[in-house]
């Protein structure tokens, strides 16, 4: 019986012991093994699936301290059957079963949920996108084995017994007090402002951050602001707390700021990098919105996701930057340009936001996780950060370059919106081409693209646009794959 679980191959790239373990503890689950005799000796157990005897020593040992083994003395491990019994929840009462109605009719699950959050538009990417040879997809990165090596004994040290005591208690609703720290000492000063402990909050991604914000401001009749085309999810967020949502043109400067703002209650933005067109908000812009809040008295929510990646001479400012009166609320991301499945970053705001802030989030979730926290604090401490920010920086203007001349070489009837960084491109295909098709295509000769008509607001988008992420796929790839997308818009426009 318990050849059939280590029938398949033991992965070498991961750890053995954890393998086996794994393995041990499903066939006993599984009742593969019998309660009354012992498991195979060591040796033999060594002998069958291949590996060294102190391996399976240590793992009938840990086996044994969870539970789920027993040592008899001359008689090897047994299966502590009581343990067993007890995490399978064996011994069930019959005359409960009685308690409980039998079903008549399926549940109307319509009539009870009373919000389709499945229902809305969202972005929809490929799970299996690393199996696109050329994918230009935006949102994730190529693996740095540089910084993940970094990261793991981050995590170490952060797992040792001096830091141990920090993150192990429930910190109610407080954040790591030491990567508090670094994001002042480190991670404001590079986007132009400064701030105190009272002006910070961590969150779950810049994502949360957003439905945070979104969150406190809610209220009947709120309104919010935004560019189109926009980030699809920052809309939905606003959408699902019933707030009205208005679309502003997006030009090569940004966001238009016309008089259509008064009114508004909170106008987000993304001046660093626009979402989708990648494009950065002028100064004169950043200056007409902080003028146009003041005058029209509404909160500026600023998403300075990619605020790193600027090429084409120095880092921009934040808008936070500028901000005299506190009408600023500034999301940034530390995992995005890190890991972007870390899920960490941060509220820069006035004191009395954050203190509100901060017991939304006690309720929600109460505080990120101590131990993440701790080891990117530590991560930032040792200059880490700065020097993947660094190579990150130098790898994607690279590629950033060859898929600017690329594109203008390979596709001269599309035009790309010029920007001065971040991870994507803006094409706009010829007119009349339907970038869904484009997508469908490509995506059937391993070429994952992104159509772009998501992104707006507007009930009558443009159907020409893709969006072209460029930080996952290896550098050699840029020009085959461009050359792909040339021979689909040819066929189209054939």
């Amino acid at each position: 019986m318990l050849e059939r679980f280590f029938a398949a191959p033991l992965d070498p790239a991961q750890r053995l012991q954890q393998q086996i373990q794994e393995r041990l503890i499903e066939a006993i689950l599984a009742g593969a093994l019998p309660f009354h005799e012992p498991l195979p000796a060591t040796r033999i157990m060594a002998q069958r699936i291949q590996v060294s005897r102190n391996t399976v020593t240590l793992v009938y040992e840990r086996l044994a301290e969870d539970g789920y083994l027993k040592s008899v003395n001359r008689r090897g491990y047994f299966i502590d059957e009581r343990f067993v019994r007890e995490q399978l929840n064996i011994k069930v009462d019959d005359r409960a079963k009685t308690l409980f109605p039998s079903a008549q009719e399926p549940v109307d699950f319509t009539r009870l949920l009373h919000r389709g959050f499945a229902r809305q538009q969202n972005i929809v990417k490929p799970g299996n996108w690393r199996d696109f040879p050329y994918p230009f997809i935006y949102g994730q990165t190529a693996p740095d084995k540089t910084s993940l090596s970094r990261w793991r004994d981050c995590v170490r040290i952060a797992g040792t017994m001096l830091h141990s005591r920090d993150w192990m208690p429930d910190n109610i609703d407080a954040d790591d007090p030491l990567l508090v720290e670094q994001i002042i000492r480190r991670i404001l000063p590079q986007r132009g402002f400064s701030a105190g402990a009272e002006n910070l909050l961590i969150t779950v991604g810049a994502q949360n951050a957003l439905y945070l914000v979104a969150t406190l401001l809610a209220r009947p009749n709120a309104r919010v602001d935004m560019e189109d085309p926009g980030y699809v999810d920052a809309r939905n967020i606003f959408g699902t707390h019933g707030i009205e949502v208005r679309p502003h043109p997006v030009d090569g400067d940004g966001m238009r700021v016309t008089p259509a703002l008064a009114g508004s209650d909170l106008v987000y933005v993304t001046p660093g990098h626009q979402s989708p067109t990648n494009v950065t908000m002028s100064m004169e812009r950043r200056l007409s919105l902080l003028s146009a809040a003041e005058a029209h008295d509404f909160f500026i929510l600023e998403d300075d996701y990619e605020h790193e990646l600027n090429f084409v001479g120095p880092q921009r400012a934040a808008l936070k930057s500028f901000d005299q009166t506190g009408r600023v609320v500034h999301v940034g991301s530390l995992s995005k340009p890190l890991f972007p499945g870390l899920r960490l970053g941060f509220i820069a705001a006035a004191p009395p936001l954050i203190a509100e802030l901060r017991a939304l989030r006690r309720l929600m979730y109460r505080h990120t996780s101590s131990l993440d926290q701790r080891a990117m604090a530590i991560f930032l401490s040792e200059g880490h950060f700065d020097a993947h920010i660094r190579r990150q920086r130098a790898s994607l203007a690279e590629k950033w370059k060859t898929l600017l001349g690329a594109a203008a070489r390979l596709l001269p009837e599309c035009d790309v919106t010029m920007t001065t960084g971040g991870s994507a491109i803006w094409l706009t295909l010829p007119k009349g081409m339907k970038a869904r098709e484009v997508e469908t295509r490509a995506a059937k000769i391993g070429l994952l693209v992104e159509s772009g008509d998501v992104h707006y607001l507007r009930p009558d988008p443009p159907q020409n646009r893709l969006r072209l992420g460029y930080a996952a796929i290896p550098l050699e790839r840029i020009e085959p794959g461009l050359k792909l997308l040339a021979g689909i818009v040819r066929d189209l426009s054939a």
